[in-house]
């Protein structure tokens, strides 16, 4: 299993990825597995605490991960 991570992507974003993925034939749990993450904060201001809102996916095959890691990341 190959995971790639989109920084600053919304939930929102997010499910319209996943909808294009349907469309193009992808098959959830067969092919991609998805899981959003809310920006995280402390409290205290230490930046290794704080982590931005993000979107892991995570694909069953290597040349899928490669290509959507080509057509989504910058």
């Amino acid at each position: 299993m190959t995971s790639v991570t989109l920084m600053n992507v919304g939930a929102t974003q997010a499910l319209d990825i996943v909808h294009e993925l349907r469309a193009q034939g992808y098959v959830q749990g067969r092919d991609f597995d998805f899981s959003y993450h809310q920006a995280f904060w402390d409290g205290f201001g230490y930046a290794e605490g704080n982590l931005p809102k993000h979107t892991i996916f995570k694909f069953y095959n290597k040349t899928h991960a490669s290509w959507f890691a080509l057509k989504y990341t910058s």
